[in-house]
């Protein structure tokens, strides 16, 4: 198969650049290793940023059919209390809140739209598996299985939006640089109960931290502990996890009986990592694959598009008149370098002020609980409320928001 761009990976990243590059004519194929999108506790906060991009294609009247719940503001509840960390009705703009969506919805409205273009194509089943090279080294496509079958994709580009674990990365023998992260996360459902007043719900005790997100008719519930602890958690049995639940909240305690067995429990293996070179002759890497993020704040999946954003714009004209260059990669590398090294700096110190000295407090069964406290950060975010817009901007639009021209 022969095609101008070819991009590895079919997340928001992927389907937006490719939806991006086929409005402007530029023959593009996008390949997804799974028959549809339907996959449990993939990251589905939309930010205000996104939802601008959204709007500039035309897609915002359609997103608000979607079953989003929006979110206007961030709190936090500690053992000294619950104090609101960010206020987005304070942003300007349409989106003044997090809107949060299915991920497959939004992916399911992006393919649908693309795939009314005559330039776009969608390849379902179809997993990278490696990358093919001309005489002088410079990638001229993708190696994939297909339904059983190997496919040789030739591209004039290749764009890498597979994710942390990025086949592409490997392939080119990327290294990224990586951060220590001290957590990991373990995602599960459970029954939502009655009167359950949040959509939001983040509670910092001694032992670790609790997420809940209300998904209408369920919760879903991301339980932080320490990075590789997950071992360590399931040697003291599924019971051991339900009490730790229903310590940080009391309210669950007849819903964690929903918990019947470690299958209803996912682990997502936190890392901080970028690369120091984001492309390579023939090929450029964007999102996690070039950085993976901490999901502190959930801005994951918005850098990604944003990536996507400023890579159609920039290399859009150039694919159409055939005069991409590697200059233009690297363009595009220097642009989102910026956003995407000040949010992970951000990230690393919420990670030390907040998530450490939870986990590191002493909460062994037969101990006095050690009280953890909310810093003094969120108390004066709290005590002069104006000052929540500061938080909101840089979650909600963040460094460099991008813009479809």
């Amino acid at each position: 198969m022969e095609t101008t761009v070819c991009v590895v990976g079919g997340g928001p990243a992927g389907l937006v650049l490719g939806l991006l590059l086929a409005r402007q004519g530029v023959r593009v194929t996008v390949l997804e290793k799974h028959a549809d999108f339907l996959r449990d506790f993939r990251g589905d906060t939309v930010h205000p940023s996104t939802l601008d991009v959204l709007d500039e294609l035309g897609l915002g009247a359609a997103i608000e059919q979607l079953p989003g719940r929006a979110a206007d503001g961030l709190r936090a509840t500690f053992d000294d209390g619950s104090f609101q960390v960010a206020d987005f009705h304070r942003l300007r703009g349409r989106h003044p809140y997090l809107l949060f969506l299915p991920q497959w919805d939004l992916l399911d409205l992006l393919a649908d739209t693309a795939e009314q273009l005559p330039t776009f194509t969608l390849l379902r089943s179809t997993e990278a598996v490696g990358v093919t090279r001309d005489g002088s080294g410079r990638v001229t496509g993708v190696q994939t299985v297909s339904r059983g079958e190997e496919v040789q994709i030739e591209a004039q580009l290749t764009v890498a939006c597979d994710g942390r674990g990025s086949t592409v990365r490997e392939a080119l023998g990327l290294q990224p640089v990586e951060y220590a992260a001290p957590m990991d996360v373990l995602w599960f459902r459970l029954p939502k109960p009655p009167g359950h007043p949040e959509l939001l719900d983040l509670r910092i005790r001694a032992g670790g931290l609790m997420f809940q997100i209300d998904r209408g008719d369920y919760l879903q519930c991301a339980y932080v502990v320490p990075k590789g602890g997950f071992a360590a958690v399931k040697g003291l049995g599924l019971e051991s996890l339900r009490r730790q639940v229903v310590r940080f909240a009391p309210q669950l305690s007849d819903a964690v009986w929903s918990l019947e067995s470690w299958d209803d429990v996912k682990l997502l293996t936190v890392r901080i990592d970028r690369l120091r070179r984001w492309f390579a002759p023939g090929v450029l890497l964007i999102g996690d694959a070039a950085h993976a993020m901490s999901p502190i704040g959930g801005v994951g999946i918005n850098l990604a598009v944003q990536d996507a954003v400023a890579t159609a714009r920039l290399l859009g004209p150039k694919l159409g008149a055939g005069t991409l260059t590697d200059a233009d990669l690297a363009r595009v590398a220097r642009r989102r370098r910026l956003p995407t090294v000040v949010t992970q700096a951000a990230q690393r110190a919420a990670q030390s002020r907040l998530v450490v000295p939870a986990l590191a407090a002493d909460s062994r069964p037969g101990q006095p609980e050690q009280s953890v406290r909310a810093p003094w950060v969120l108390r004066m975010l709290h005590k002069f409320p104006v000052l929540q817009v500061l938080p909101a901007y840089f979650i909600g639009k963040g460094v460099r928001p991008e813009h479809v021209r």
